[in-house]
C-alpha cells in the first residue's frame, strides 16, 4: 500500500491487479502482435496482461468507461476511446493508420482524423448511423467505415470524403417485387423505407424513406410508372420509381393497417387487404382515387393478393385460414378455400387453372380454381411455417421459403424439391423468381437480401 503524504494531501493508491472483463465493448479483447500479451478494457482502464505470467500493466487517463481499444499493426501504439469524449458524442470505433494520426468514429456518425500530441481534429466527415467499425485497406491509402444502419463506406486518407460501397435494410424485409419484364431491378420494403436495387451490381439505386412507419407490402404497376405500397398506419402510398417522389396517398385505406397490395394489369385499379380482413378495390384516375368496392369475407388479416392476367379474377389469402377466389367484374366470391392453417401466401399457376398455397401448417397445397377443390398436398417443411412462394413464368418450377431459413426450389408437376439454398439466419418472409427465370431473390426478418442462381 502506498504511504500517505506528510503534507496532509490524499495519497493515490497503486492499482495492483484487475479481475474482470467488460464483454460489452465490441472487439474489446485484443491479442497483441507480439503474441505474448492481451489487451482489454475494464472501466476507465485498459489492461495489458502477459499470457503466461499473468503479469498486468495498466493504461490510465480516461474519465469515463472505455468504449473502444485498437492496437497498431506493429504493436507500438495503443489508442482507446471513452463513452464521453471532448468533441465527440461517444467513441465507437478507432483506427491507427500507418500514415500517422488517429481516426475516430462516433455514435453520432462522425468520422474524424486527429493528429498531433493533443489529437486535434484535422479532418471530419459524417455518415448515416453510428460508426460500428473502421478498417484499413492493405495499401493503407484507403479505409472502410461500417455503420449500424447497414452501410459500408470507403474513403481515401487524402480526400477524407465518404463513398457508399454497400447498404442493406436494418429491420425485417417484408416484401420483394420485380417490375414486369425487368430482371435487373427489384424493390423491397421494410420499416421506414422502400428500396430499389440494381441486380447486376448488387447496389441500392434508390431509397424512399417514410419515418416511423412500416411498409408491409409493395407492388410496381405493369407499366412500371408507379410503386404502390401498403403501410401499417392504414395508408396506401405511391411513388415515382425513377426518383422516389411521392405521387398520391390514400388515407384510412384500412383501420388496422394495410397488409397486402396488388394492382391490375391495366393500372386502373388497386386492390388492398387489411388487418381488419377486408379487401378493398380502388379506382385510380389521373387526379382522383376512389373506393369502388369493399369485399367482406375474411375475418383475419389479409396476407397476400394475386390477380389473374385479364384482371377479371383474383385470389386473397388470410390468416383466418381462408383463401377466397373473387369475381372482379361482379365483385362477388366465386370460391372459398378453408384449411387448418394461417395462410401466408398464394400464387396462380401461369395457366391460371390452379393456385398453390402455403402457411403455418407447413403444407403446400394445389387447388383447382374452378371449384376450389384440393388436388395435391406435399410437405413443404419439416419444422416451420412457409411464408413465401413464387412460380416460374413457364410453370415448371416454384420456390418456397419460411421459418426454417431454407430456400427450396420445387418441380411443379412432381411436387419434389430439386434444389435447396442455405444462407439465411433469419426467417424468410418473401421471395421472388426474376422474370427471366435466371435467379431467385429471397428476403428475411434479419434484413438480409440474398440472390440465388
Amino acid at each position: 500500500m502506498a504511504a500517505a503524504k506528510g503534507d496532509g494531501a490524499v495519497g493515490e493508491l497503486e492499482l495492483q491487479a484487475a479481475i474482470g472483463f467488460n464483454g460489452h465493448v465490441p472487439c474489446g479483447l485484443i491479442c497483441h502482435p507480439d503474441r505474448e500479451h492481451i489487451l482489454y478494457p475494464l472501466g476507465c482502464t485498459v489492461v495489458i496482461q502477459h499470457l503466461d505470467t499473468k503479469k498486468q500493466s495498466f493504461l490510465h487517463g480516461h474519465a469515463d468507461n472505455v468504449s473502444r481499444v485498437v492496437v497498431s499493426r506493429d504493436g507500438m501504439d495503443v489508442a482507446a476511446g471513452q463513452v464521453t469524449c471532448i468533441g465527440f458524442k461517444g467513441v465507437t470505433a478507432l483506427l491507427l493508420p500507418k500514415t500517422g494520426g488517429l481516426i475516430v468514429g462516433t455514435g453520432e456518425g462522425t468520422v474524424a482524423l486527429c493528429t498531433g500530441s493533443d489529437f486535434q481534429v484535422k479532418k471530419r466527415m459524417r455518415v448515416e448511423g453510428a460508426v460500428a467499425s473502421l478498417t484499413c485497406r492493405g495499401r493503407d491509402d484507403q479505409f472502410f467505415i461500417g455503420t449500424n444502419k447497414g452501410q459500408m463506406h470507403r474513403s481515401a486518407y487524402a480526400t477524407f470524403k465518404e463513398e457508399l460501397v454497400a447498404a442493406c435494410h436494418t429491420e425485417a424485409v417484408n416484401d420483394i417485387v420485380f417490375p414486369e419484364g425487368h430482371s435487373d431491378l427489384f424493390v423491397t420494403c421494410s420499416t421506414n423505407d422502400i428500396r430499389v436495387w440494381y441486380t447486376p451490381e448488387r447496389l441500392e439505386r434508390l431509397r424512399i424513406t417514410v419515418p416511423n412507419v412500416t411498409c408491409h407490402a409493395v407492388e410496381v404497376t405493369r407499366d412500371g410508372m408507379v410503386i404502390v405500397s401498403a403501410w401499417n398506419d392504414g395508408k396506401i402510398r405511391t411513388f415515382v420509381p425513377a426518383t422516389g417522389e411521392p405521387m398520391y396517398e390514400i388515407n384510412n385505406a384500412h383501420n388496422l393497417g394495410v397488409t397486402a397490395i396488388a394492382a391490375t394489369s391495366d393500372c386502373k385499379q388497386i386492390i388492398s387487404g387489411g388487418g381488419d380482413g377486408q379487401v378493398r378495390i380502388w379506382n385510380i384516375g389521373e387526379k382522383t382515387q376512389k373506393l369502388r368496392e369493399v369485399l367482406k369475407e375474411h375475418r383475419g388479416a389479409v396476407s397476400c393478393i394475386k390477380i389473374n392476367k385479364n384482371d377479371k379474377e383474383g385470389v386473397t389469402a388470410s390468416l383466418d385460414g381462408t383463401c377466397v377466389i373473387w369475381d372482379l367484374v361482379r365483385y362477388v366470391r366465386k370460391q372459398m378455400i378453408l384449411d387448418n392453417t394461417l395462410f401466408k401466401c398464394v400464387c396462380y399457376h401461369p395457366g391460371e387453372y390452379q393456385i398453390i398455397t402455403s402457411g403455418t401448417d407447413r403444407k403446400i397445397v394445389y387447388w383447382e380454381v374452378l371449384d376450389g377443390s384440393a388436388i395435391r398436398e406435399v410437405q413443404g417443411s419439416l419444422s416451420s411455417s412457409i411464408n413465401g412462394l413464387d412460380i416460374t413464368s413457364d410453370g415448371a418450377s416454384f420456390v418456397t421459403g419460411g421459418d426454417d431459413h431454407l430456400v427450396k426450389l420445387w418441380d411443379y408437376k412432381e411436387g419434389t424439391v430439386t434444389h435447396v439454398g442455405v444462407g439465411h439466419s433469419g426467417n424468410i418472409t418473401r421471395l421472388k423468381i426474376c422474370p427471366a427465370n435466371k435467379y431467385i431473390v429471397s428476403v428475411s426478418a434479419d434484413g438480409a437480401v440474398l440472390i440465388w442462381k
